[in-house]
């Protein structure tokens, strides 16, 4: 059967877009090879220390009745941190690309049922981690900018073109204290304790004329004074020692993406690492589903047969730097297959 025109110029603008996500995937996959980082591949059928933060979004394996795999409920990966970080003594740096999972609840512009995360971990610190974060979204849009037929075969605009060559190399930074002092001062009504949501990361992004920028040091949800704050994150993230009551962690916020790599640098004392476990938000979930502490056994004895080094590490969820990449508001239109909760392609 052939092909109508309208259906022809649908397929053809959906190729350029799959070119688009090919290359910049490989771009990204190159440039932490080149830098050193050795590949992984951590499973995807998994416990729950699997998740990235809330417990509720995993998606459970179902094969029959009982649907039990290692003698418990099993889940797709939201991601392979632990995997990643379970090598670092041995390997100082790695990295995996591939789908993470979320039962996001809503239907929206920026969350997708399933996409491309690529994560590294390092033996090093949080500046460090940020470094490689600047690095890799000016590497990128670098390199987009000045493929000569960027127009051509990824359907950009010039003006996106020059949008991003202009990526700096160094981004803005504010304290999460500082971000909602600058919001309150923008006049949104915003406590300290609250989430910055997408709305208020635009806020913030028009400040520092739509360019990509840093939130660092979240509240630390272990600290006694903030045990019923909205912000939460991943268990493990280390104390700060100069900021009391906060972590060493940071979301990358990008314009059109909005929080597109979230990051931290990692608690590798075992026992602080247990306690923060079982007093995160987190592990109280995983107890209303079943759960215990065996869904993470298997990282705690790792730890303890190999030990662990002061490490640190990030997600770069793909999808939203496509969006950015591409200027596209909606995230359905930035990957070449896009699925959420109502939508499979």
């Amino acid at each position: 059967m052939l092909m109508n025109k309208t259906q022809s110029t649908c397929l053809k603008s959906k190729a350029k877009l799959a070119r688009l996500e090919g290359f910049v995937l490989k771009e990204a996959e190159d440039f932490f090879r080149q830098q050193g980082f050795v590949p992984l591949f951590p499973p995807k059928i998994v416990r729950a220390s699997g998740a990235c933060e809330n417990i509720n979004t995993l998606f459970e394996v179902s094969v029959d009745k009982n649907h039990k795999w290692f003698n418990r409920n099993a889940y797709l990966s939201q991601t392979g941190q632990l995997y990643l970080e379970a090598m670092v003594p041995e390997l100082k740096k790695v990295y995996c690309i591939g789908p993470s999972f979320r039962a996001e609840p809503k239907i929206d512009a920026r969350h997708l049922t399933e996409f491309t995360m690529l994560e590294i971990e390092f033996a090093g610190n949080f500046e460090e981690l940020l470094s490689h974060e600047e690095k890799l979204i000016h590497h990128v849009a670098q390199k987009v900018a000045s493929h000569p037929k960027a127009k051509e075969d990824f359907a950009l605009s010039q003006q996106d073109i020059e949008r991003l060559s202009k990526c700096p190399s160094k981004f803005k930074r504010f304290t999460y204290d500082q971000a909602i002092d600058k919001l309150q001062g923008l006049g949104e009504d915003i406590n300290w304790g609250d989430d910055i949501n997408s709305h208020r990361e635009k806020l913030l992004l028009a400040t520092v004329d739509n360019q990509p920028f840093f939130i660092t040091h979240y509240p630390d949800p272990m600290y006694p004074e903030h045990q019923d704050i909205e912000v939460e994150k991943f268990f493990n993230m280390l104390p700060s020692q100069d900021n009391p009551g906060r972590v060493l962690s940071a979301d990358l916020i990008l314009p059109f993406g909005g929080e597109a790599v979230g990051a931290a640098a990692r608690v590798h004392i075992l026992e602080e690492l247990v306690k923060r476990l079982k007093n995160s938000k987190m592990y109280k979930r995983l107890e209303e589903k079943g759960g215990d502490i065996s869904d993470f056994q298997w990282y705690i004895d790792h730890i303890k047969e190999n030990g662990a080094v002061p490490h640190a590490g990030c997600g770069f969820g793909m999808s939203r730097i496509l969006q950015y990449i591409g200027g596209k508001k909606d995230i359905t239109e930035a990957v070449t297959f896009p699925a959420n909760k109502g939508l499979i392609i």
